[in-house]
C-alpha cells in the first residue's frame, strides 16, 4: 500500500492573504511575481480572440497591453470625468451590453489616486452574469477588500506597495477554479502527470518560488494586519490633504486633489503650467524630492481624466 501523507497546512503567506482579503479557501490565493503576472493570468482565463471586454478609463497598461495581444478583442471604455462616482457607475450600467464577456477594473488608479466604486461595478457584473476582475494594485494594504464581498473571478495585487513586500512578489485571489496557465513545469505534485495539476495553487505555480520574497511579503501582510488599514489610509489622506494645502498656494500649479473625502488615497499629481513634467520632476529631485513625471504606465488615464 502507498504510504498516506497528511495534508500539508497552507503556508503562513497564504493563510495571512486569505485572512486579510477573506478568501475562503488559503489554496486560493496564488503566489505570483507581480500584479502584471496575476493579471495576465486571469486576462488569459476569461478572454478568448474575438471577445468583447469593458474597462473604466483608468486603466493601467498591465490591463491594456494582455487585452491587445489576444487577437479581435474589442475594448470598451467606460470613461468618466475625475472623482465622479455616479458617473462611471452610470456608465457601465450603460455599456455592460450582453457582448459583453468580462469586466476589468482598477480600484484605485495609479495616475489620480481616484477609488473608484468597485462595488457598485461588482454588484452590476453580478447582475448580469458578467466575469469581474479587480486590479488591487494601489488599493491592497490601504483599503478593506473583501473577496467574499465583491464576489470578484480574481483580484491581483502587488507585494512590493502597500503590503510592504520585496519587489518580484504578488498575489492573485481566485474566485474560480478554471483558470489558464501562463507557465508550465514543475510542481511538486502530480509529477506523473503531461499537464499541469488542476488544482489550486500548484496549477498556477510552476518552478522554484522565490522563498526569501515570500517571507519579506509575509512579514509585511502581519505588519499591515498590526497596523490596521484605517491608520494607514487616514495617514495617507492626512499626508495628501498637507500636501494639496501647500500646493494649492502655488502659482500656475493645478492639483488634482478629490472634491470630497473617501474618493482619493495614496497618489496626488499636479501639473505646472509651461513646464514638461519631466523637467519638473528633475527640479524637485535636485532640491530633495523624489516624484514620478510621465505617463506612469497608464495613458488611457491621461486621456480620460
Amino acid at each position: 500500500a502507498w504510504l498516506r501523507v497528511p495534508a500539508e497546512p497552507p503556508s503562513p503567506c497564504r493563510q495571512a492573504a486569505a485572512e486579510l482579503f477573506h478568501v475562503g479557501e488559503p489554496d486560493n490565493v496564488v503566489l505570483t511575481f507581480n500584479a502584471t503576472h496575476g493579471l495576465n493570468i486571469a486576462i488569459q482565463s476569461l478572454v478568448k480572440p474575438g471577445d468583447t471586454v469593458l474597462i473604466p478609463g483608468y486603466e493601467h497598461n498591465a490591463v491594456t497591453r494582455p487585452l491587445a495581444a489576444i487577437p479581435n478583442v474589442k475594448v470598451k471604455v467606460a470613461a468618466s470625468p475625475l472623482f465622479q462616482p455616479e458617473t462611471i457607475l452610470y456608465q457601465f450600467q450603460r455599456l455592460l451590453t450582453p457582448e459583453v464577456s468580462a469586466v476589468v477594473c482598477n480600484h484605485v488608479s495609479n495616475v489620480f489616486g481616484y477609488v473608484l466604486p468597485v462595488h457598485g461595478i461588482a454588484g452590476i457584473c453580478r447582475e448580469r452574469g458578467v466575469p469581474f476582475v479587480l486590479d488591487a494594485s494601489q488599493s491592497a494594504g490601504v483599503i478593506p477588500i473583501s473577496c467574499k464581498e465583491l464576489g470578484a473571478d480574481f483580484i491581483a495585487m502587488p507585494g512590493h506597495k502597500a503590503l510592504y513586500g520585496p519587489q518580484g512578489t504578488g498575489l492573485l485571489l481566485c474566485g474560480r477554479e478554471d483558470v489558464s496557465t501562463l507557465l508550465e513545469g514543475g510542481t511538486g505534485s502530480a509529477s506523473a502527470l503531461p499537464g499541469m495539476p488542476e488544482v489550486l495553487p500548484d496549477r498556477l505555480e510552476a518552478g522554484t518560488h522565490n522563498m526569501p520574497g515570500i517571507a519579506g511579503l509575509l512579514e509585511g501582510l502581519r505588519f499591515v494586519k498590526r497596523t490596521g488599514l484605517s491608520r494607514i489610509r487616514a495617514h495617507e489622506e492626512r499626508m495628501i490633504r498637507m500636501a494639496v494645502h501647500l500646493l494649492r498656494g502655488m502659482d500656475g500649479a493645478a492639483v488634482y486633489a478629490a472634491p470630497a473625502p473617501g474618493l482619493q488615497t495614496g497618489v496626488l499629481s499636479l501639473r505646472m503650467d509651461g513646464l514638461e513634467c519631466e523637467l519638473v520632476g528633475e527640479l524637485l529631485g535636485k532640491r530633495g524630492v523624489a516624484v514620478r513625471a510621465g505617463l506612469h504606465c497608464a495613458p488611457l488615464a491621461h486621456r480620460t481624466a
